[in-house]
């Protein structure tokens, strides 16, 4: 089959750019490993009715145009949800964001001054060089505070020791937050629970937002949605298809792609650009011959987890969206509650569904461990907490998530500069984009925008934008319309740089 642009993979970034070029009239083809659901880790599962989400999926964006993309593909489905979730630590609930009373009660006033106490002795003593996430996050928030609140769960979601993890990830993923702004917004939060959440600059924290959109049935709405769309506009797309190989031909500027169904047949592709948003080294073990960079690639790391969905016999246990899960004595990370994130995810109004999630790496002791093991495991736990008791959970099944993290260990980003490097030198018109596509830790939000970037790029025909300039945590997301702007303008090529994408 021949056609203009390949796409690998159905997520939110690879079906953001099979939609858009199909609207401009671009003949795309997109293959999907998965024979079922699009999506990617954004999809809506579905067991007996009871809908759940992979992850948690908030659609919250100051980014005018992907808002006007979610609207333009779902006009008629999204309901507005209020943003609630707390941490479980020591056998308390403690709100996020803090409530500034709560949080004195539950730790007592020695333990909060002793936060203090460590939090200014890091202000006077910080450490220059925060290389890692430990480092970076003692420098913030001070040692205490880091071992409360940030230490057990962190190393629960990467398996790995805070001091092994990059200052990047906590840089992403807390960027703008540091202790007096923790402080001036959970004293705001006990007086004002409604006001705006901002830091000491009066930015918006990203992290502290109290409402999002949420489509009625799932984030897999808006995916299916696009999909449709999609193929509507006359594009492809192959289900249970998976990237097997592919061949750049330089005298005919094209791409020879193989696709490995299900059966283990192979379908055979050719196009002028491929767009993937494969794994990293999926991707380069895919290339005929094997790029230079394999050996990076192959030391790239990603974090896998698993969803144990329990129906349990109470219409609703707590009213959060979820719970962080900070105690050491449980394996569980983050406990999900699907009502709470839209009603018609749960078809019985007597009954809750409950999403428990475990990270782990793919082949270890609790990605190979059965269902049955996993469902009893998630129930014991549940009790542990003080959630539910085993006998009232009526059913459980188990979803597995491969490579829903990639790792920000030591070395990743000189990694990942030299895989950039080789493939963009070598082949112009492939193009990564989401988050194991470029092995960024991004939302949903920013996956789309690198995909809108690189359609407008392909679509005029030269590198207009640097995809790897938009920012990681789609900063820029926050900063409303004018950060968008400038956003954009950060990362359009100056014109000396501009060349011909094909």
């Amino acid at each position: 089959m021949t056609n203009d642009v390949f796409v690998i993979g159905a997520g939110p970034a690879g079906l953001t750019a099979s939609y858009l070029l199909t609207r401009k009239g671009i003949e795309t083809t997109v293959i999907e490993a998965d024979p079922t659901y699009v999506g990617g880790i954004s999809r809506t599962a579905n067991y007996k009715g009871f809908l759940f989400d992979i992850g948690g999926h908030r659609f919250f964006s100051r980014s005018r145009e992907v808002v006007d993309l979610w609207n333009e593909i779902l006009p008629q489905d999204f309901i507005e949800r209020p943003r609630l979730s707390r941490i479980y630590y020591d056998g308390k609930y403690y709100s996020y964001p803090l409530k500034a009373f709560e949080a004195l009660g539950n730790l007592g006033y020695i333990e909060s001054a002793m936060c203090v106490m460590s939090f200014m002795y890091r202000q006077m003593f910080p450490l220059e060089k925060a290389e890692t996430f430990h480092d970076w996050v003692a420098n913030q928030f001070g040692e205490r505070l880091f071992s409360i609140f940030f230490k057990t769960y962190t190393e629960k979601v990467w398996g790995m020791s805070c001091d092994e993890i990059s200052a990047d990830w906590a840089a992403q993923r807390i960027k703008g937050l540091d202790l007096w702004s923790a402080m001036a917004n959970a004293l705001r939060n006990s007086i004002a629970p409604n006001g705006p959440r901002t830091n000491s600059n009066g930015e918006v924290i990203k992290t502290l937002i109290e409402s999002f959109r949420y489509p009625r049935k799932g984030p897999g709405m808006m995916w299916d949605a696009a999909a449709a769309k999609t193929r509507q506009q006359g594009g492809q797309i192959h289900m249970g298809h998976s990237l097997h190989k592919m061949r750049f031909d330089e005298a005919a500027q094209r791409w020879s792609i193989e696709a490995k169904r299900q059966d283990g047949s192979i379908a055979q592709f050719s196009s002028r650009h491929v767009i993937s948003s494969a794994p990293i080294r999926e991707l380069v073990h895919a290339i005929d011959p094997l790029p230079d960079c394999v050996a990076a690639a192959d030391n790239l790391r990603y974090r896998d987890f698993v969803t144990v969905a329990l129906v349990v016999n109470k219409p609703d246990l707590f009213p959060d969206n979820w719970i962080y899960i900070h105690e050491p004595s449980v394996k569980v990370g983050r406990i999900q509650n699907f009502r709470s994130w839209s009603p018609e995810m749960v078809p019985d109004p007597n009954l809750a569904c409950l999403g428990l999630e475990y990270f782990c790496f793919e082949g270890d002791g609790l990605w190979n461990a059965s269902d049955e093991e996993l469902i009893a495991l998630a129930k014991k736990e549940l009790a542990i907490i003080g959630l539910a008791q085993e006998d009232e959970i009526l059913d459980g099944c188990v979803v597995r998530q491969k490579k829903a993290y990639p790792v920000y260990d030591e070395g990743y980003r000189e990694r990942v500069g030299s895989i950039r490097d080789e493939l963009a030198a070598r082949y112009p018109t492939l193009h990564l984009v989401g988050r194991n596509g470029m092995h960024k830790y991004n939302n949903q939000d920013h996956a789309m925008m690198t995909a809108m970037l690189t359609a407008e790029n392909i679509a005029a025909g030269k590198l207009i934008y640097d995809i790897w300039n938009v920012n990681e945590d789609a900063e820029y997301h926050e900063a409303g319309e004018s950060g968008a702007a400038e956003a954009l303008s950060s990362v359009r090529l100056v014109p000396e740089k501009v060349r011909k994408a094909g």
